[in-house]
């Protein structure tokens, strides 16, 4: 992943998207946590949403803390909603959630998500569907945490076996339970 798609010499950057809630399962919020560290620990930078609560406020802390630089990306209508996250290495603040997504497209050299709600099925059918029409060639995952994915990974074969989507638009997607391990499958 960041080797083949950061500039040479280049930071490699790894967009994250997740909730702006912590959900009912004090897996997600750990789960967010161990994102943020393991990226910091590769020395990657984090691309997000910009919020400091939830999911997105739990990953950018835990990067940070473990001396990450972390570059979030938040619209100004949710900047007070969302509590935009003023700690940040970077804060940038856009007109809307449009320019929001190129934003964090044009930043990242690989797409990750973690549970959440229409807010990251929005950006992540986004960059697949960019990579589908070949936008893009860059990794992404999913962190299938107790099957979280599960249920989304089941109507993707479904619209496979329709005839609407083809495998190969959905093989690139790398999809486990483990950070470490599904950060590892993105960079092969």
């Amino acid at each position: 992943m960041a080797e083949s798609c950061a500039a040479p010499g280049a930071t490699p950057a790894i967009c994250v998207f997740c909730g702006a809630k912590p959900g009912f399962d004090p897996r997600w919020v750990e789960g967010a946590r161990a994102v943020g560290r393991a990226i910091a620990g590769r020395g990657w930078r984090l691309v997000y949403g910009g919020g400091r609560v939830g999911l997105m406020g739990e990953l950018a802390d835990a990067a940070l803390a473990a001396g990450g630089e972390v570059v979030g990306i938040i619209p100004q209508a949710l900047l007070a909603r969302e509590v935009g996250h003023r700690g940040l290495t970077r804060l940038e603040v856009v007109p809307d959630m449009a320019v929001r997504k190129v934003r964090m497209v044009e930043l990242s050299d690989a797409f990750l998500a973690l549970p959440g709600g229409l807010g990251t099925l929005d950006e992540l059918f986004e960059v697949l569907t960019l990579r589908q029409t070949r936008y893009h060639a860059k990794p992404m995952g999913l962190l299938n945490q107790a099957g979280y994915w599960d249920p989304l990974l089941g109507a993707c074969r479904g619209m496979v076996e329709a005839g609407f989507v083809t495998a190969a638009d959905l093989d690139c997607l790398a999809v486990d339970a483990d950070i470490e391990r599904l950060l590892d499958a993105m960079v092969r």
